[in-house]
């Protein structure tokens, strides 16, 4: 049979066809136009993006919620650096995924030609395979191969350039057949050596992680675990690999886990990691289980041999695919009843009281009665999507996830992933509730595509939690370098007007009462929404507050730097600022400014927020300021009043946080 030329552009979407593709999502370029008219008559729906981030993060939520790669489209060098973001989330995450890059013309390499880039060597290190493409015959067999990199094995990304003289090359070759990844299963002398093991352990833990799975091995799973009566916990980021409702599901270890289950796992004499690597996040900083020879017996199932022994040494290792153990072992029962019964259902009551009432934090908006409200309105089978941020911890605390694909979420820590994730799993799952959860960081690292939702009509909830800052690393620096507040304020948008400058709803919520009928608002317009909370700086986790962060890195001895007076023609010492406790809740800093005076020791004086007398102190009364010029708190000259306690004796100096640059 002789086969009709086609265009490379052609031949390429014609092998995105072939292997089921229903979604691509791009930013366009005028290198892979060839590419661009070859869609325009096809099935596969295209997503059109407004940065190459946003895009690569869509391609990835595809990619875990169908199991098959997630498609990009970006353009040569500014389009596949943007994009490397979700190359990098997808590595660290196990999720197929395949990059497609526009590329300069063959002949032009090496010249430094208009944005050309090196893509083997930019990707090489993040990326499973980086190649390019240099023969329009060679399509066929270079996509095929892409689908098996990309999923078999531990499942990751690959990325492709395309040359833009090759795209428009016509060559007459076949199509490449479907392509199904080949899965490692279970040698029946590991299936032996694990239930062995199983029947002489007493306390017994099961921890899932990793990318990979199908609902039918989420179901494998299930049975596997009833019947062995294993308590189960989800490695950080992935608790979607079993119902949050199951009677065995004994919660999270990841940042911040309950402490009991830290202990849970401590204390086992038998971990069974499936398909988890139990990288820094889990491991508790590699902590948890000892490094190389853990505390505990280890049973390490994964599909990638090189995972094995890499950072533990198991007692037993197994290359197996997450699906082909789960189903072997769901055919496989103990021979009496598990002596661990007890334990797992003493792991679940742990589970349920460390999720169950959510701590009262500082503020009119409590995060955590807001997630629980979630938690009985949500239909069974929603998606809640996030970034990386102290913001999650409520929902990934409070929150349970149902069913297969209901948590998409990085665990590699990348901020922005929430909001283009959100759109690319609506795109993929139409009929599934989306809820998308970010910061203000966060969301403005990506919130352009909010533009992309209205677009393409995707009524997704953003949830904005809005803090004035970058609260995941203000908390470590108020850990590390008490009161000195450097490079972490934000000053935002009002959102809910951001979200109908687009074309979707917005609504601010400032009181935890306001935020059950916003959301139902949200849901009956129909309409990309975005819900933007503004929460207390303080309440930075269910458990503590950034003042009792510093005040622990104070007591632990972590003291702060002292820093210059800035006022001319005053003698000083220096002055050292920090978050009073008195002062907390409005957001004040205090400053204490010693001043060289004729007196034999400096006279202290305290420098606080606001001008506003009815931001004094309690009991405090004004009286003339002596040194009216700003000091270090206030140093762009706002006016100072000074207040003298009866009870105090010292001054107190405020003056308007908008004027300290300080903190």
């Amino acid at each position: 049979m002789t086969l009709a030329p086609r265009t490379g552009g052609q031949i390429l979407v014609d092998q995105l066809v072939a292997q089921g593709v229903k979604h691509a999502f791009c930013v366009p370029g005028e290198s892979y136009l060839a590419v661009l008219d070859a869609l325009h008559d096809s099935d596969v729906q295209i997503t059109v993006c407004r940065q190459e981030g946003g895009a690569a993060m869509m391609a990835d939520a595809a990619g875990r919620l169908t199991g098959r790669p997630g498609i990009c489209f970006v353009t040569r060098g500014p389009g596949a650096t943007n994009a490397s973001a979700g190359v990098h989330i997808a590595e660290h995450d196990s999720v197929p995924m395949i990059l497609f890059v526009g590329q300069i013309e063959r002949g032009m390499r090496g010249r430094g030609a208009f944005q050309e880039m090196d893509y083997r060597a930019a990707f090489g290190p993040i990326a499973k395979w980086a190649t390019e493409i240099d023969d329009a015959a060679r399509i066929p067999e270079i996509v095929s191969r892409a689908f098996h990199v990309a999923m078999q094995g531990r499942p990751g990304p690959v990325v492709i350039g395309l040359p833009e003289d090759m795209l428009v090359e016509e060559a007459s070759v076949a199509d490449a057949p479907y392509v199904m990844p080949a899965l490692a299963g279970v040698a029946s002398q590991d299936a032996d050596a694990i239930a062995r093991m199983l029947g002489e352990a007493k306390r017994p833990m099961l921890i899932v992680g990793g990318g990979g799975w199908t609902p039918d091995a989420r179901e494998d799973l299930r049975a596997f675990v009833e019947a062995w009566d294993l308590p189960v916990a989800a490695s950080f980021r992935r608790q979607m690999l079993i119902d949050g409702e199951h009677p065995n599901y004994a919660g999270e270890i990841g940042i911040g886990p309950n402490p009991k289950l830290r202990a849970r796992i401590e204390a086992s004499d038998l971990l069974i990691l499936l398909n988890a690597r139990m990288s820094e996040m889990p491991s508790q900083s590699y902590q948890l289980l000892g490094v190389p020879v853990a505390k505990q017996k280890i049973i390490h199932i994964h599909p990638d041999p090189n995972e094995i022994g890499r950072v533990y040494a198991p007692t037993l290792g197994v290359v197996a695919s997450a699906p082909a153990f789960a189903a072997d072992m769901a055919n496989r029962k103990p021979a009496g009843k598990p002596a661990w019964s007890a334990e797992t259902r003493a792991a679940r009551e742990d589970f349920l009281a460390w999720t169950g009432q959510a701590p009262v934090t500082p503020g009119a908006v409590q995060m955590g009665e807001i997630v629980q409200f979630l938690r009985r309105r949500l239909p069974e089978d929603f998606i809640a999507t996030n970034g990386a941020g102290n913001y999650a911890i409520w929902h990934q605390r409070f929150l349970r996830f149902r069913q297969f694909g209901s948590q998409l979420a990085p665990t590699s820590g990348s901020m922005g992933y929430g909001v283009p994730a959100a759109i690319g799993a609506k795109r993929v799952a139409p009929h599934r509730t989306v809820v998308a959860f970010s910061g203000d960081g966060c969301f403005l690292m990506h919130g352009q595509e909010f533009a992309t939702a209205v677009q393409y009509d995707l009524p997704v909830i953003f949830v904005i939690v809005d803090n004035g800052m970058y609260g995941t690393i203000r908390m470590h620096q108020e850990r590390e370098y008490p009161g000195r507040v450097s490079g972490t304020h934000l000053r935002n948008p009002d959102f809910a007007a951001y979200a109908r400058a687009f074309g979707g709803h917005g609504e601010s919520v400032l009181r935890t009462e306001e935020f059950a009928p916003a959301f139902e608002r949200a849901v009956a317009s129909g309409k990309p929404a975005i819900l933007h909370l503004k929460i207390d700086p303080e309440a930075i986790t269910p458990t503590t507050t950034l003042t009792k962060i510093r005040e622990q890195a104070l007591a632990a001895g972590k003291k702060p730097v002292s820093r210059p007076a800035r006022r001319k023609g005053v003698g000083h010492t220096g002055a050292t600022c920090y978050a009073s406790p008195r002062f907390a809740t409005s957001g004040f800093l205090s400053c204490s400014i010693f001043w060289r005076t004729p007196r034999p020791s400096p006279r202290p004086f305290f420098f606080s927020a606001s001008p506003s007398p009815s931001a004094s102190p309690s009991g405090a009364s004004p009286i003339r300021a002596r040194r009216s010029a700003s000091a270090a708190c206030c140093s762009r000259g706002c006016s100072l009043a000074i207040w003298r306690s009866a009870t105090a004796s010292r001054s107190i100096c405020m003056c308007s946080n908008s004027c300290a640059n300080s903190g």
